[in-house]
């Protein structure tokens, strides 16, 4: 299954060939008289229906924008197929979704990651749940989302733009839509995995309903729309600790973290728009948007400590070994077994819950050729996330509790990466314990570590408004209309992350262990706190124990003590926010007209941004871990950019071929919590005799974030070809060179301590250090080809009508690294987050007489992931090539006593693809493992 990359890209090869073979039939077809031909399009448009209509529209809106766009529309009211917007994003060319807890999240775009591309809601820019920019598409139900454009070029017009690209994600419009609806629909879902906790569910539904109106002789619109979403997801995961290499150049598995995570998503989302147009010359709407999601996960399973166990053992615990026998191939040990382990159970419960609202006002008037608008947006995220670990085992780390022998198989990439064997029965309450089976105190705090709760916050807001003023030109040549207005938006970003050790409530009194040298002992598990077993039997260590530690808390019998009592960079450089103040000035022209026998059209333009960004943050002393020195600090910077744009459509003397061309200078602000003004930095008194020489020996370092970050800087090139032949047929050929101008990467810089206040009584020879903050770079190409195609298969053969396919592939290559991102010191030679050489998609399709059936291919060759780490910070992992395959088959019951009724059945991620990531760039060194199983669907529709 890895070795997808070829053989999909020769398919969709020989499609785009097909294609073109297809288009000369076409031509052929054409020949007929051409009153024939329009009543043929009539015909088209009472009959066609479902996804290839849906297909026809997005074809149009592709084929009539001024720029270079990809787009997708619902099928219906309510009817786009999939659990959230990302996954219909993914099936466009040159766009891939990575998944997060079994769902489409975030995108890429040409190659670059979620971090550089902006979103819109109706045209208005969006705020986030995340401590980023990039959107969580699973935020924003399908169902209630009638149509998404992918903006690839910028215009200075639309004032919201990333560097990649733009996403505007767009809700009906009640009077454009000009008819009264009245739909619901609900399904039934089910994942293939069973119940991996005997707590959790593996059934869920979701239904929906949309009315839209008009009133006072189609004066007036309205249209309401509200989803709801319960799903379900069981996870089987293995995350590897890495690999140690041995004296003898072997490398073995350091240990692994295997969990049964079972997730319940609940989602409410709610959309309304009224538009009012007493007159032809004034219209004005008013949108709302709400969701709220609460994610509600139960994570369990066992941290086993092998290699990177060895040397661990207290007292008299045996210490980990790697016993002989074992067997390697080249330099890897892929089977054996260690001893003396003594595992780290967990029992851990996550929760999420956020809302996003999203309110904006528009207005506009038109007297002669003069056309005034106004814009009012304003949109609010609120996002708190609850992270519970609780731990429990054979006894502490000071006791002699019981260890295991653990077998271990490497079975290769395309699974779980290991298999084992165990001789401990982890489910039996009566060797099972709550404890702290390895110490991970270390001494931090006067008592045993039991868990950990972290509760990172965000609150997101932007207010946002737009002025501009059009001039309409009759008689001007080229010129159809010039555009001039004025942006103002408003956003402040505020990140808070309370972090508390959780311990017995026993151990604040007990006497202190004299091996580990803290309070604290082991406890039973209370039975009424337990709720059966999670299941850990998919790679071989059977059932353990499940308990609620939200439970042992309320009862007392954890106790909470706050992070900061003693470890200083465990909250005061977890709290920032970030404030923008972004002014953009901007001028357009439209151009129609004729250059001999080919049309042209586009825009031209400008803008002029102004930045006042900020941040305010803690500068924290974690000399010696002691509890710190604070002081509070505000830093900024303001800015002027300049930023022109070109984009323009050669309409040839055969109207259904187009050559488009854009070039513009783009921008992408940076992350913000790159952006945040906290500072942590150290000083270690064992290093202040150093003398002189290399600083990295100097007692004195830091890191942080840099309020003086400028944005990401690109000028741009797009050409694209495009051919129409078909409502829903057409091929397109575009290539794309991004030269960046300005990035961003980590850098350690010299600094001088002179006058920072430090906690430690020892004296320095030097005030000199590093501190590594990102910082802007210079230089960097983005360059990249993408094929697209859609066709109608009775082009080719009348017998195959209600048959059709659709498919794209994209290729790019980049000299930018990760270390471009934060990852590493700027030399890393991993690849940019997000990016992927290859994206492809396909799908084939059938619809006739009211049956439809279709089947969805995407896939992304291998990329580098950024994940959730520990406390919530950023991981990478280098993922392996993914290919996902989804199914659908539906009936509309068309006329008679059921019109308007419609069943569907689909099943996603039908070939159970998992999620692998890897260590190194090396394929033998698994990393994570994710694996979510099918989700199968049944359900019905119903449109009034």
């Amino acid at each position: 299954m890895r070795n997808t990359k070829i053989s999909l890209a020769a398919r969709l090869a020989l499609g785009v060939s097909a294609a073109v073979l297809m288009m000369h039939g076409s031509a052929l077809a054409q020949s007929a008289p051409a009153d024939a031909a329009a009543a043929n399009d009539d015909m088209q448009e009472i009959v066609v229906s479902g996804f290839r209509h849906s297909l026809e529209t997005a074809i149009e809106a592709k084929r009539d924008a001024s720029q270079i766009v990809e787009a997708i529309s619902a099928e219906d009211i309510g009817k786009l197929p999939d659990n959230s917007i990302a996954e219909s994003l993914a099936r466009l060319p040159g766009l891939a979704a990575q998944r997060v807890d079994g769902r489409a999240q975030v995108i890429s775009l040409r190659g670059l990651g979620p971090d550089f591309t902006l979103t819109t809601l109706n045209g208005r820019e969006q705020v986030s749940t995340g401590n980023n920019r990039s959107v969580e598409y699973d935020l924003y139900p399908s169902e209630i989302i009638s149509s998404a454009v992918v903006y690839k070029t910028p215009q200075a017009g639309f004032t919201a733009q990333g560097l990649a690209g733009t996403v505007d994600l767009q809700t009906v419009r009640p009077l454009d839509y000009g008819k009264q609806v009245l739909s619901a629909s609900a399904r039934y879902e089910q994942t293939s995995i069973g119940k991996l906790n005997s707590d959790s569910e593996d059934k869920g539904y979701r239904a929906s309903a949309t009315y839209i109106d008009q009133f006072a002789h189609d004066t007036l619109g309205v249209s309401l729309s509200i989803a709801h979403l319960n799903s379900p997801t069981q996870q089987e995961t293995s995350r590897v600790w890495g690999y140690p290499q041995l004296s003898n150049g072997k490398y073995v598995i350091g240990g692994d973290e295997v969990r049964a995570n079972s997730e319940e998503f609940n989602r409410t989302g709610i959309m309304s728009t009224v538009q009012y147009k007493p007159t032809d010359n004034f219209t004005t709407s008013l949108d709302f948007f709400y969701t709220h999601y609460q994610d509600y996960q139960w994570q369990r399973g066992i941290e086993m400590p092998l290699q990177w166990g060895n040397g661990s053992a207290i007292g008299a615990q045996p210490p980990v070994a790697l016993l002989p026998g074992y067997t390697t191939v080249g330099n890897m040990i892929t089977s054996g077994a260690f001893s003396g382990v003594k595992g780290v159970g967990r029992s851990d419960v996550g929760t999420t819950q956020s809302d996003l609202y999203s309110i904006g006002w528009n207005g506009r008037y038109t007297k002669g050729d003069w056309t005034g608008t106004l814009d009012a947006g304003y949109s609010l995220a609120d996002r708190t996330t609850t992270r519970f670990e609780s731990y429990f085992g054979t006894g502490s780390s000071g006791s002699s509790g019981a260890t295991d022998t653990i077998g271990f198989t490497n079975v290769g990439t395309n699974e779980a990466g290991y298999q084992y064997t165990h001789n401990l029965n982890y489910a039996d309450p009566n060797l099972i314990k709550l404890t702290d089976p390895n110490n991970w105190n270390g001494g931090t705090t006067p008592y045993a570590q039991n868990g950990y709760l972290n509760k990172p916050r965000v609150h997101d807001d932007l207010y946002s408004l737009k002025g501009d003023l059009k001039k309409d030109f009759h008689e001007v040549a080229f010129l159809k209309d010039i555009d001039i207005g004025v942006n103002y938006t408003e956003r402040n970003k505020e990140y808070y992350q309370p972090e508390w050790y959780v311990t017995l409530t026993s151990n604040l009194t007990a006497p202190v262990d004299p091996l580990t040298g803290v309070r604290g002992a082991s406890a039973a598990i209370p039975s009424w706190a337990m709720v059966g077993t999670a299941d850990l039997s998919w790679i071989g260590l059977g059932n353990t124990v499940a308990y609620n530690p939200v439970e042992l808390l309320s009862r007392g019998v954890y106790s909470l003590v706050p992070c900061g009592q003693y470890r200083a960079n465990c909250t005061g450089d977890s709290h920032y926010t970030v404030d923008e103040k972004v002014t953009t000035a901007f001028v357009k022209a439209d151009v129609d007209g004729n250059l001999g026998s080919v049309k042209v059209t586009g825009n031209v333009g400008l803008q002029l941004v102004h930045t006042d960004q900020s941040s305010t943050g803690i500068a924290v002393s974690t000399a010696n871990s002691a509890a710190g020195v604070y002081a509070p600090r505000t830093q900024g910077i303001a800015y002027n950019d300049l930023l022109p744009s070109l984009n323009l459509s050669f309409v040839l003397p055969n109207p259904d071929h187009q050559i488009r061309l854009g070039a513009a200078r783009e921008m992408m602000r940076a992350r913000m919590d790159q952006m945040q003004a906290n500072l942590s930095y150290s000083f270690d008194s064992s290093k202040a005799g150093y003398t002189g020489g290399n600083l990295n020996n100097s007692p004195w370092s830091g890191n942080g974030g840099n309020p003086y970050l400028k944005p990401w800087y690109a000028d741009a090139v797009d050409l694209s070809y495009e051919y129409y032949f078909n409502k829903a047929g057409y091929l397109s050929l575009a290539a794309f060179y991004k030269h960046l101008e300005n990035n961003i990467y980590n850098k350690s810089t010299v600094t001088d301590f002179t006058g920072v206040t430090s906690n430690s009584t020892t004296g320095s020879s030097t005030n000199l250090g590093y501190v590594t903050v990102p910082v802007n770079g210079t230089g960097g190409m983005i360059e990249g080809v993408e094929a697209a195609f859609a066709v109608p298969l009775d082009m080719v053969w009348s017998k195959l009508e209600g048959f059709g396919i659709n498919g794209a592939a994209g290729w790019t290559q980049t000299d930018l690294q990760a270390g471009s991102q934060g990852v590493g010191s700027g030399n890393s030679t991993l690849p940019v987050a997000g990016y992927s050489k290859w994206t492809e998609q396909g799908t084939l399709y059938y619809e006739n007489s009211g049956f439809g059936a279709r089947v969805s291919v995407t896939h992304r060759s291998g990329y580098l992931s950024e994940q959730t780490g520990f406390g919530q910070g950023r991981e990478f992992d280098l993922a392996v090539p993914e290919t996902l395959v989804d199914a659908q088959v539906s009936y509309d019951f068309g006329e008679g006593a059921l019109k308007g009724l419609s069943i569907v059945l689909q099943a996603q991620n039908l070939t159970d693809e998992p999620v692998i990531t890897y260590y190194n760039g090396d394929t033998t060194q698994n990393w994570r493992y994710e694996k979510y199983g099918v989700r199968y669907l049944l359900g019905a529709s119903y449109k009034y």
